[in-house]
């Protein structure tokens, strides 16, 4: 009789042949692949929310995820944590592939202690952080957990403590997105703070570091866990999330979006795709998009459709600070980091929610050799005892310290108004943007020509017979003197005036002509950007 005959054993009823090891490791995989029971799977429904593992598959390509660590058990014992062990300790680690590239992933399974952090669960997810940025591939996290797996104790918050020292790690390194499809309460919400990017979904995602009860007990304040942090409130108010969407379905399928857009890591670049869209397509819509008078809105996002590879683009941060737009987008099937003020809010004015939105995303195109195009049309910074009181020095200050420490390839072009301090800020020559174009009704200068004749021709202005008359004609003349479309290329502050129906054609070729730029940074541990 070989090894592989022998019957099961009459002492224990477990198989000793191969066969039947194999037959219970089915068994086995069948059960931690069910999860704990129907019951809680109907339960996880009936909230308007997926499974853990419904989820993964509609992040990933069909048929290609691998899971790690899928019969792991937590070893704690006490508080009745000793009768129940569950397969994979709450949360679902492993890799798989998006279009074709390898990507890693996480995802808390609420059915299972509520999704809750336990030592051997963040054992996991750090093994998975390990993997995902040894193999220079992007990670993903699904988010729906209860926090800290109380019955552990300190064991569970030192886990976190694991997950936020791999994020800073992975920071810049491999792209970091985090969605938001449960809650996400304390200590927890900082490891989504510290990635790239957060996604949350309505209604059923929440973050904030303390919940309504709390907030109650100490200010008083009633407040719903929506109303705290919702996917809206951290859309529009906080900046906390930089995409919010109706359902689960959408939101994956967004991330799959954006993954197609960005390299698996810092030593890549972003994938290029074939495009149908002509690259000395004319624009010729643009003359009329744009209004020459500087003081009439415009919408910039019909700008960057009329330019961009079939006027497509992903917006990140659209609800929130809208005065300032960032998106990715294509020009000739190269991923490119857009950057644009929007006149049609506070007529693009920057201001310090605008500043921070726009340095995070130049430090992450920087970070991932993402080309940065800035369309500036700014008036300059926001006046108000709010916003100097606020910091707008310093926060105005990051968007500076962002641009000037960017090394990939960079190219403004002035639509219109380019005034004072935000005109610098904005990507100008004088800080570091390799080309600088401008269409034919740019106007640059320290402050707009009404602001600047009142300062230069105060005195004339006021001994004249008819103020308003001298006023008019000192305006007209400082136009005429400093701020005629010429006046910055004649002094090689801009490239090169262009006619706007040739904008894309231009910006392609340049963008061509950049790709093999090299640019190396000061020798140092880190710099010490503005906070």
């Amino acid at each position: 009789m070989t090894v592989l005959d022998e019957a099961p054993s009459e002492s224990t009823g477990e198989p000793t042949d191969a066969r039947g090891r194999v037959a219970e490791l089915h068994e086995i995989r069948a059960a931690a692949l069910a999860g704990p029971s129907e019951k809680a799977t109907e339960a996880q429904h009936a909230k308007g929310k997926l499974t853990a593992r419904e989820r993964i598959e509609l992040l990933l390509d069909a048929g290609s995820f691998q899971e790690v660590e899928q019969l792991r058990r937590h070893r704690a014992t006490g508080f009745g944590l000793e009768a129940k062990k569950p397969y994979t300790d709450g949360v679902i680690t492993g890799w798989g592939t998006v279009e074709g590239r390898t990507v890693f992933v996480y995802a808390h399974d609420f059915r299972i202690f509520g999704g809750a952090l336990g030592e051997a669960h963040a054992t996991k997810i750090h093994k998975i952080m390990d993997m995902a940025i040894a193999a220079g591939a992007p990670l993903v996290s699904l988010n729906d957990g209860a926090g800290a797996r109380i019955q552990e104790g300190v064991s569970a918050l030192a886990g976190y403590g694991g997950i936020f020292q791999r994020n800073t790690k992975a920071s810049g390194v491999i792209p970091q997105i985090s969605v938001m499809l449960g809650p996400c309460a304390g200590g927890a919400a900082y490891s989504p703070a510290l990635t790239d990017f957060v996604f949350m979904v309505r209604e059923t995602s929440q973050m904030f570091i303390t919940g309504p009860d709390v907030v109650k007990a100490v200010t008083g304040e009633e407040i719903t866990q929506n109303g705290l942090g919702g996917a809206d409130v951290h859309a529009e108010t906080s900046g906390v999330c930089h995409f919010a969407y109706d359902d689960e379905e959408t939101c994956l399928a967004e991330v799959r979006y954006l993954l197609s857009m960005l390299p698996q890591n810092n030593r890549e670049n972003p994938p290029r795709v074939e495009s149908s869209d002509t690259a000395d397509r004319r624009g010729e819509v643009l003359l009329d998009l744009v209004p020459a008078d500087g003081n009439r809105p415009y919408d910039m996002t019909k700008v960057i459709e009329e330019i961009v590879d079939d006027g497509d683009y992903l917006e990140v941060h659209e609800r929130w600070a809208r005065n300032i737009i960032c998106a990715l987008a294509r020009l000739d099937g190269q991923v490119v980091g857009i950057v644009a003020n929007q006149p049609s809010t506070l007529a693009g004015v920057l201001d310090i929610e605008a500043s921070e939105k726009a340095a995070r995303f130049v430090q992450m195109c920087d970070a991932f050799n993402i080309p940065i195009v800035t369309f500036l049309d700014v008036p300059g910074f926001l006046p108000g005892v709010d916003q100097e009181h606020g910091g707008i020095i310093r926060h105005g200050a990051k968007l500076l310290y962002a641009y000037c420490n960017a090394t990939v390839p960079r190219i403004s072009l002035i639509l219109r108004k380019a005034y004072g301090g935000a005109y610098i800020v904005m990507d100008s020559q004088s800080i570091g943007a390799d080309l600088t174009y401008a269409w034919p009704t740019n106007e640059i200068a320290v402050m707009g020509a009404e602001g600047a004749a009142n300062v230069i021709f105060r005195r004339q202005i006021a001994e004249a017979e008819d103020p308003e008359a001298m006023r008019a004609r000192m305006v007209k003349e400082y136009k005429s003197e400093l701020m005629h479309p010429y006046y910055a290329a004649e002094r090689g502050l801009v490239d090169d005036v262009i006619d706007p129906a040739e904008t894309r054609e231009v910006l392609i070729r340049s963008l061509a002509m950049l790709q093999s730029k090299h640019a190396d940074l000061p020798s140092r541990k880190h710099g010490n950007p503005p906070q």
